[in-house]
């Protein structure tokens, strides 16, 4: 993660030693890290994915509602914290890359560096257990 600041790096760092899926992008959306637990829900590495724009990322997994629709861009709660720059939460289904749905619970937060600038967002979500 060459040239991030330290805020970003050291939430790049927690992200890869928690056993709870993380997603970081920067201040425009752009994804620049996802973690190993991600890995597992999303349907490939981060290492094969690398960074992509929100537009790509926020449509390539495909978030559905519990009918089946595809949710907007900014339905998602790491979308809606990127302009807002506020915490946001949802639940929603996603469709891995290897074509397996999964509804998951999504909690996003800013991260904010010193002195008060935006730096990007983090979210982290987990499946919920289908009864």
């Amino acid at each position: 993660m060459s040239s991030r600041e330290i805020e970003v790096i050291l939430s790049r760092q927690l992200a890869d030693s928690l056993s709870t899926s993380v997603f970081i992008v920067d201040p425009d959306g752009n994804l620049i890290f996802y973690n190993e637990p991600a890995e597992d829900l999303l349907g490939l590495r981060y290492e094969e994915t690398g960074t992509m724009p929100v537009s790509e990322w926020s449509s390539i997994f495909t978030p559905m509602d519990d009918k089946g629709n595809v949710l907007a861009p900014e339905d998602l709660p790491l979308v809606q914290t990127l302009s807002k720059q506020l915490p946001a939460h949802g639940d929603f289904w996603i469709r891995s890359l290897k074509n397996k749905s999964h509804k998951i619970s999504v909690t996003s937060f800013p991260i904010i560096g010193r002195p008060n600038r935006f730096l990007g967002a983090i979210a982290i979500f987990w499946k919920i257990s289908e009864k």
